[in-house]
């Protein structure tokens, strides 16, 4: 776990990257001055290693996780608001990610930026970024109470997240279930300023096993043989600055599995209840024949029954 942690710090590092074809090497991405971006110039463009996973695709919370650093390195005069991505098709682990940032616009309080995730010649993925400065003003949240903190026997594992977890239900559990979950998750210590990156990665984990927690003998274990899946989509705000070293709960629901996708969102939220972020995912879920059937009897019986209820 810990060399986990590490490779995902280090994957969080971007360096300014060199263009195409140059013999220059990648250096350390410079604290650059405040509105240097400006529309209609030649993007920035960022580099950084990928995880060593053992599947042979890139995870999509590494690209998250890159968009966000990518664009607080380009903009770093304002905070990220939120970030809007598309996954255009599978990412190789073999290669590393070359993240084309564009500015769309440059005013005192807010930004755009378009980003471009570049393996060789193809677009892998592609993200709207809107920036903020930090500013004072009325707060208020109408949330539902955060429970207190699990004890540690609710300790729990996620081969993607390097740190600790906690939470009530098995996500991995194949009786069926509402579908909603939550977690409780903390960082060993961590610069503040790789919150919002972090909690990107970590938003992108649960959503889809989420969505099939209704359907009886099916669970997020099996992707690759039940049923296949990819995310297609996913977007994330942050309202206000926190940490992740300090305990986070990620509470998600999925409103609705259909036609061979899912949706699902959520809320990050401290142990206080204040709200910090807010996330949302679309993604395909293509489950093969057999199982198709038997998942469509399922909800065919389900919404029956509650017709009658």
């Amino acid at each position: 776990m810990a060399d986990l942690w590490n490779h995902l710090l280090a994957s969080l590092d971007l360096r300014v990257s060199p263009p195409p074809g140059s013999t220059a090497e990648v250096t350390v991405a410079p604290a650059n001055a405040p509105g240097t971006m400006v529309p209609g110039e030649p993007p920035t463009t960022f580099e950084g290693p990928n995880l060593p996973l053992n599947y042979r695709r890139l995870f999509g919370g590494q690209i998250l996780g890159q968009f966000v650093r990518a664009a607080e390195l380009a903009c770093p005069d304002k905070q990220v608001k939120s970030v809007h991505t598309l996954f255009a098709r599978e990412g190789s682990y073999d290669e590393p990610v070359r993240y084309e940032v564009s500015s769309q616009h440059q005013g005192r309080s807010f930004a755009t930026l378009s980003i471009l995730a570049r393996q060789s010649t193809r677009v892998v993925a592609s993200a709207a970024v809107s920036m903020h400065v930090a500013e004072d003003g009325p707060q208020a949240r109408h949330v539902e109470d955060v429970a207190a903190l699990l004890a540690p026997e609710y300790r729990v594992t996620f081969d993607l997240l390097p740190w600790e977890t906690r939470a009530f239900d098995d996500l991995n559990s194949t009786a069926a279930a509402p579908p909603e979950y939550e977690f409780w998750m903390r960082t060993p210590a961590v610069d503040p300023e790789l919150a919002p990156a972090l909690t990107a990665y970590a938003t992108d984990l649960n959503l889809i096993g989420t969505a099939l927690r209704p359907f009886d003998g099916v669970s997020q274990r099996g992707n690759g043989t039940a049923f296949t899946s990819a995310v297609t989509a996913h977007t994330l705000w942050f309202h206000r600055p926190f940490r992740t070293d300090d305990w986070l709960l990620l509470r998600q629901h999925s409103p609705v599995l259909a036609h061979g996708r899912c949706f699902g969102r959520g809320d990050v939220l401290t142990a206080a209840g204040e709200l910090v972020a807010s996330f949302a995912q679309e993604a395909l879920v293509r489950f093969d024949s057999e199982a198709a059937q038997s998942v469509s009897t399922q909800a065919a019986s389900a919404g029956q029954a509650a017709q009658r209820g």
